[in-house]
């Protein structure tokens, strides 16, 4: 049964009598009866609850490169879900009917954290992933079914925004194994007036999960033509991934489709895309990759010390693995960084819809 009256972490009382939710950097503060611009926290007498633990919008198994993650248990499925509501307001997404919903008839399928890691066990899931929607939004129930996860032997991913507090932060991380942050541009205007939000708080964030914490990290940009695909952009941004984080953290750009309220933006050609990859490999980072596009090249995980294609994929499916049994290039033995298991065969382009 889903709590719909669940208890929220994170929040206070302020002066004026209104509590503040501390959750991401909106600090909303709300009277009762008031929900945070996520709708799904909301304030109901003397605290704040979360009203959408329990119930999701729906679960899939998908490979573990539609994460994206290219370097985390590759060839592997995952059990994703989400549920309703976000701390940003982008007028690109992708995910617009689930994470702009609020309408709670969207959360059909009722699922207690137990519940979904035993569903991903016996489907032969090797992780559980929070992603659709923004899981910080949903932090407690996340967290629980990561714990869920891990008591059954079950990685578990976030796919986020990373428009996370410093307060909270290390809770919503601390039993999340990998991560894709979605680095929406590197310009603080697109920030503002494209997602209502700002872009300091992903970059503190990104370099908390690469720095001080052990959560395997992965980015990804979406290149909207004329919005944040420009080459000064994309050399920017790479400097500060390669000074603040490093060469070794995979970076992915993928393609635009028009959506929500861009509709009048045409698709990103596939030509930006890999001018984007070859401007990142040219300012020293080594794992780049392209996405929402057909492009085996650069979809292919190099080594960078010898360039043997190590990991080659055509579209999720995996069509040569050159890594021993520790992520070492079978060729030079340079270690490959992410985390690696023995591999027998990949889940492939397979999506497949499950009620748990």
């Amino acid at each position: 049964m889903s709590d719909l009256h669940h208890p929220a972490r994170f929040w206070h009382e302020i002066d004026d009598g209104r509590i503040q939710c501390d959750v991401c950097p909106r600090y909303c503060k709300l009277r009762d009866g008031q929900r945070g611009m996520c709708f799904v926290r909301k304030r109901e007498g003397a605290q704040m609850v979360l009203t959408t633990y329990g119930r999701s919008s729906g679960f899939c198994i998908d490979p573990i490169e539609k994460k994206p993650l290219n370097h985390f248990l590759p060839g592997s499925s995952v059990l994703s879900f989400g549920t309703a509501g976000c701390n940003l307001a982008c007028r690109f997404c992708q995910n617009w009917d689930i994470s702009k919903s609020k309408e709670f008839a969207q959360l059909c399928d009722a699922a207690e954290p137990e519940a979904i890691a035993d569903s991903a066990q016996r489907l032969d899931c090797a992780s559980v992933a929070f992603t659709y929607n923004d899981p910080v939004i949903f932090l407690e129930y996340a967290d629980d079914t990561a714990i869920a996860s891990h008591e059954r032997g079950l990685a578990t991913v976030a796919v986020t925004a990373g428009y996370v507090t410093e307060t909270a932060r290390a809770d919503f991380f601390r039993n999340i194994d990998a991560v894709n942050v979605d680095l929406k541009s590197f310009d603080e205007n697109f920030y503002w007036r494209m997602c209502g939000g700002h872009i300091e708080p992903i970059l503190d964030t990104l370099q908390y999960l690469v720095h001080e914490t052990k959560v395997w990290t992965e980015i990804t940009t979406l290149l909207i033509p004329g919005h944040n695909d420009s080459e000064a952009e994309v050399n920017s941004a790479c400097a500060w991934i390669l000074e603040h984080l490093g060469a070794d953290v995979p970076v992915h750009f993928t393609a635009f489709h028009p959506d929500y309220r861009m509709l009048d933006v045409p698709p990103t050609p596939l030509d930006t895309v890999r001018r984007a990859r070859r401007q990142a490999i040219a300012a020293g980072l080594h794992y780049v990759y392209t996405g929402n596009v057909y492009d085996i090249d650069g979809g292919t995980t190099y080594c960078p010390s010898c360039n043997q294609a190590v990991i080659v994929r055509d579209g999720y499916d995996i069509t040569s693995y050159l890594l021993d049994d520790e992520g070492h290039c079978q060729k030079c033995h340079e270690a490959i960084p992410g985390r690696f298991r023995h591999f027998t065969e990949a889940y492939g382009n397979r999506r497949q819809a499950v009620r748990l």
